[in-house]
């Protein structure tokens, strides 16, 4: 008997995940183990709808293997809204990676899923389900915790500049937020800042009582990411919703900040390669 996707519950287990075939979605399990990206493992599972996806793919991989990936359709996941492009290609959760010898088998389930496409160009609503509050975690200046309504950032005094410690403990609803912007702590100036309805941010984030800067550890990729995508979940549901790009800066702070980070990058503490690429894009911001 021919093999559609109507037939639920094929499985097609790769390097870290197993993806289960159903008529109307793709469940994606994520093992747990220690070689498992740790975004994944905090994930656990998703599901995610035939009609979430614009595209299937797959290419070679390396060292002996092939890569299976969904391409979702923009809008359509709030937490690769909130990545913005900022994701490393092996924390990528559409990804499956198989040992090179799966390929034909791989090539059938991407014909299959193909074939069951309809939808195509960005979606209108979140398809994809958010990761479910309460969820926190410690940024460098700050805890946040988010209960599914509120936003709370409870500063630290090791590490909270002076502007957010006068300011006290923040607390912001989803109704009064447009959006989030989350940069990756995985380069310079990494933080999450709430955009707040009709209000201009700070340029800094370390000045901004509705931001936490990430660094040191502090604010990783599986606990930060996971938690932007949440709230802008509830903002999106809450009303019009936005990721921003940081805003504009004027020349004079623009040419604070390059001065500041070669001081850094003379002192050791950013590589050349971090110091050229932060350069160009704060003068972007100009």
């Amino acid at each position: 008997m021919p093999h559609t996707m109507s037939r639920m519950g094929d499985v097609l287990a790769g390097f870290h995940a197993a993806w289960e075939f159903e008529s109307d979605s793709v469940l994606i399990r994520y093992e747990r183990g220690i070689r498992t990206p740790k975004l994944h493992q905090a994930l656990g599972e998703r599901r995610i709808p035939l009609a979430a996806i614009s595209a299937v793919t797959l290419t070679p991989g390396k060292r002996g293997t092939v890569v299976l990936r969904l391409e979702p359709r923009p809008g359509a996941d709030p937490l690769m809204e909130a990545a913005a492009g900022q994701l490393k290609e092996s924390g990528d959760p559409y990804r499956l990676v198989l040992p090179a010898d799966r390929e034909t088998l791989a090539e059938y389930y991407a014909d299959e899923l193909r074939a069951h496409l309809t939808e195509s160009g960005p979606a209108d609503r979140f398809l994809v389900a958010a990761p479910e509050a309460p969820l926190q975690f410690k940024a460098y200046d700050a805890k946040a915790s988010f209960d599914g309504r509120t936003v709370r950032f409870r500063w630290f005094w090791t590490g909270a500049s002076s502007t957010k410690w006068k300011a006290g403990d923040q607390s912001f609803q989803v109704g009064d937020l447009s959006g989030v912007e989350w940069r990756s702590p995985e380069v310079f100036e990494g933080h999450l800042r709430l955009l707040r309805r009709g209000e201009d941010a700070p340029a800094q984030a370390d000045q901004d009582p509705a931001a936490v800067v990430f660094g040191l550890g502090y604010g990783p990729v599986h606990e930060s990411l996971p938690f932007a995508a949440a709230v802008l979940t509830a903002v999106r549901e809450s009303g019009p919703a936005q990721v921003a790009a940081a805003p504009r800066r004027d020349p004079a702070d623009i040419a604070e900040r390059i001065r500041h980070l070669g001081e850094l990058h003379q002192a050791g503490l950013v590589t050349d390669e971090e110091f050229s690429s932060k350069k160009a894009e704060l003068l972007a911001e100009l």
